[in-house]
């Protein structure tokens, strides 16, 4: 079985002193699958992808990538085996140009030497090269051409979410973990998001675990759905089970919808 951008997370609990925020969340993640995770405000689907990526250290429980625990590893180190991520507000470096922002996002690629960086000849040279044409790659799949210059901090919105996803399959993941978005942008901004991630999807073949709000968006691209609710478990399915369950529909139509 390939094993590339498989993910198993077993009975996951994430406890702030008294406060369970998860609880036994188990979910999987199978090679090139996008699995959306769903649920209304104060779920916990950031904080699953906060213990994954190794921002906060689960209570307890495991979390395995491609074979290998993962669980407890610091980002940076759990960036390095292959696992991506978006963020909510951007996490971009504002003051930094789109061109700087996605260099940034191939740092686990970049091979250092003292004496070859500091007189920027041979393997050094190289490698720069390499990492400035697979950037130069992201930003004509993005479509980013005329911003490529541009400080993050003065280009719109929208495009400084797509450079935050940009950023982010700069590094050459095998699993994305995208944390919603869609936050924030118009239906223009969400059909190309869509197209995006469904040429990942088809074309890279990307595993993708998608936090999203959009029922319509997750209707139409996911392979899989998977609900929470106040950091519990509630169902997981393809979308036409899922958003059809009774039980998801009260958590939809009640006064929690996100």
């Amino acid at each position: 079985m390939d094993s590339r951008g498989c993910l198993s997370v077993e009975l996951l609990a994430l406890h702030f002193g008294g406060l369970a925020v998860l609880s036994d969340i188990s979910l999987d993640v199978r090679a090139g699958e996008l699995l959306a995770l769903i649920g209304p405000n104060g779920a916990g689907k950031t904080s699953v992808l906060n213990c994954i990526s190794g921002l906060y250290r689960p209570s307890s429980g495991r979390v395995v990538f491609e074979t290998r625990e993962i669980t407890g590893l610091a980002p940076h180190s759990i960036a390095g085996l292959g696992l991506a991520r978006t963020f909510q507000h951007g996490g971009l470096f504002a003051h930094l140009s789109v061109l700087q922002n996605l260099l940034v996002g191939r740092h686990v690629h970049f091979r250092s030497n003292a004496l070859w960086d500091g007189i920027f000849l041979g393997p050094a040279r190289r490698n720069e090269i390499v990492q400035r044409d697979e950037v130069e790659r992201i930003i004509e799949f993005f479509e980013l051409e005329r911003y490529r210059h541009s400080v993050v901090a003065g280009v719109p919105f929208g495009i400084q979410k797509v450079v935050g996803f940009a950023r982010a399959l700069a590094m050459q993941p095998r699993l994305l973990l995208l944390d919603e978005p869609s936050a924030g942008l118009n239906r223009e901004g969400k059909e190309d998001l869509a197209r995006f991630i469904l040429r990942i999807k088809h074309e890279m073949r990307v595993s993708m675990i998608w936090v999203e709000h959009d029922m319509q968006m997750v209707a139409d691209l996911a392979d899989r759905v998977y609900v929470m609710d106040y950091g519990e478990y509630i169902t997981d399915g393809s979308p036409e089970q899922v958003l059809r369950d009774p039980k998801v529909v009260e958590i939809y139509l009640g006064s929690k919808t996100g």
